[in-house]
Parts: structure tokens; C-alpha cells; sequence
């Protein structure tokens, strides 16, 4: 059977340390798997832009040994020009995997249920499964551990913020949610979450009670891509949750900073702490890279046997 990722819950807790094994490997150029794409064509589609998910996933394909194919929207018109069924079965086809970053999630549920090779969700507006791999990537490097860190989210309940919740049923954490009450997270996700009884998950609407002694603090923007028109609105509601210097004061001191990018600098979060001694932004970015190339892998084997 094929195996996708289109939530970190697509992995087990074992599968999921052991990609974080291989992406460490990869980082240094010490691992058996560097051509493992050798030969082999991924198809990229796009119907949101991007910087950090196109030149990651292209730049890991081929360091992999494969081909990058860049689709956009306007070629594909995914559901629309044709069905979803028949684009999954033309490009099983053709490629040996298939990345799409797209705005609904059952687009790629339903790409990933009809296609004969792996897909891999690059972002959609319920989750951001690589985005926030990356990051606990990151959390590992600096922290030195995986297990049972403090982690603050700050601001809109989002699809990173669902990725985090999804990655918490699968690594003890304590996961905290500084946000307003209309800036809530998906409540199934929260749900499963709970269910699976492995972290501790806290809702709240103080923003120094979220950051308390915690291990990592996260933001990200206010207003996701796609919901520009309620930037304002957003703004309004979450202003007492922008990560800046005071509250920092409030977190471990050895505490790290985190934000997915692209960030709005003086909104959701201070230059001071974005440029800070605190700040992994741009470790956490280049992660990308790394978690992606190791999530492939993981995949491929699956795949090739």
C-alpha cells in the first residue's frame, strides 16, 4: 500500500524519530540514501505561492538525485479542467511522486486516495505537516532533546498551529495556545488530540501565562494566505499576543523563538526578538530543506519496497 504525508499523523511515533535520524544524516552528507530519487521525476503543484516550500522541496529533489517538475494551477485547474481521480491516475503515471501545496485539504486527501504513488501535503488551510517537522528538527538541534519540551504558540489558531497539535499526539510536549476566543484552533484536531492522551494541551487567552517558563515560543502571521481580507479584524484580536521582548522575559532563559516566515516584522513579532540571540528563524527555514529530503526518503522506501 502507499504511504502519503499529508499529516504528521501519517507517521508513527518511530517513523517519525527515525525521519528525524535520516534528516540529520542528510545534513552532514552522511547518509546511504542521497540518490535515492536517481532517475525519478516529482511533480510540484502549486496553486499558492511560495518561497520557502517550491526552492526547498526543488533543491531537495535534486540533491536526491531526481527531477523537479513545477505545476501551477493554471495548467492543472486540480477538480476543475478534469477530476481529481483522473489527474491522479495521468500522474501516477508519469512521476514517482507528487507534492502539492493548495488551499483545500480534501483536494489533497482525495489526490493522495486515488494516485498509485506517494503524495505529500506541502501546506493546506487545516495543516502544514513539513513546516512544522522542520521545526521540531530545530527544537531537537538547539534543545538537545524531542521529548517533553514547553512549547508556546502565539496568535491565529492555524494550520501550523493544527500541524503542532497533530505532532503532539505522536511526541509528549506540553503545548500551549496564546490566542483570542475567536481565533481558535480546528476542534477535531484539537479533540484527537487529547484522545491520544500523549501531551498536554492548553488553550488560553493570556498571553504571559502561555510563554511561562516554556522551551520554545512560535508565532506566526496574524492573517494566513488566503485570508488577507481579515487582516484587520485579526490584528485587532490578537495586538496582546505579538512576540516582543517583555514577553520573551517571561519564557526559560534558554529559550528559543520560532515563526514559520514570511513574517510581518513589528506585528506578530519585534525585530529586537526576531534578530535576537533567541531567534532559530532562519535555522528553522533551512530545516525545511532538510526534513523534506527525509520525509522523501521515508517515503520512497515505503514505496520501492
Amino acid at each position: 500500500m502507499t504511504k502519503d504525508f499529508l499529516q504528521i499523523t501519517d507517521f508513527t511515533t518511530e517513523e517519525i524519530y527515525e525521519t528525524f535520524d535520516i534528516a540529520g544524516e542528510l545534513k552532514v552528507g552522511e547518509s546511504i540514501y542521497e540518490g535515492i530519487l536517481k532517475g525519478k521525476t516529482v511533480a510540484c503543484i502549486f496553486t499558492k505561492p511560495s518561497l520557502r516550500t517550491r526552492i526547498s522541496f526543488e533543491t531537495g529533489i535534486y540533491e536526491l538525485g531526481g527531477y523537479s517538475l513545477y505545476v501551477t494551477d493554471k495548467e492543472i485547474q486540480l477538480g476543475v479542467r478534469e477530476s481529481i481521480y483522473d489527474a491522479a491516475k495521468v500522474l501516477s503515471r508519469f512521476v514517482s511522486m507528487i507534492m502539492i501545496r493548495t488551499f483545500d485539504h480534501s483536494d489533497v486527501e482525495q489526490l493522495a486516495e486515488h494516485a498509485d504513488v506517494p503524495v505529500i501535503n506541502g501546506l493546506t488551510d487545516l495543516t502544514h505537516p513539513c513546516q512544522v517537522m522542520g521545526d521540531m528538527l530545530t527544537a531537537k538541534e538547539h534543545l538537545g532533546r524531542l521529548e517533553n519540551l514547553k512549547v508556546a504558540f502565539l496568535g491565529d489558531g492555524n494550520n501550523v498551529f493544527n500541524s503542532w497539535m497533530n505532532l503532539a499526539c505522536r511526541i509528549p510536549m506540553e503545548l500551549r495556545l496564546g490566542t483570542s476566543p475567536k481565533t481558535l484552533p480546528d476542534q477535531k484536531i484539537l479533540k484527537k488530540t487529547e484522545e491520544a492522551g500523549k501531551s498536554k494541551v492548553i488553550v488560553t487567552h493570556d498571553a504571559a501565562e502561555a510563554v511561562s517558563g516554556v522551551d520554545v515560543i512560535y508565532t506566526d502571521v496574524w492573517a494566513s494566505m488566503g485570508q488577507k481580507e481579515k487582516a484587520k479584524e485579526k490584528a485587532e484580536l490578537l495586538k496582546d499576543f505579538q512576540v516582543n521582548d517583555e514577553l520573551l522575559a517571561k519564557a526559560d532563559p534558554s529559550c528559543i523563538v520560532m515563526h514559520c516566515l514570511p513574517a510581518n516584522r513589528g506585528e506578530e513579532i519585534t525585530d529586537s526578538v526576531m534578530d535576537g540571540k533567541h531567534s532559530v528563524v532562519f535555522d528553522e527555514a533551512e530545516n525545511r530543506l532538510h526534513i523534506q529530503k527525509a520525509i522523501m526518503v521515508q517515503l520512497m522506501r515505503n514505496h520501492l519496497g
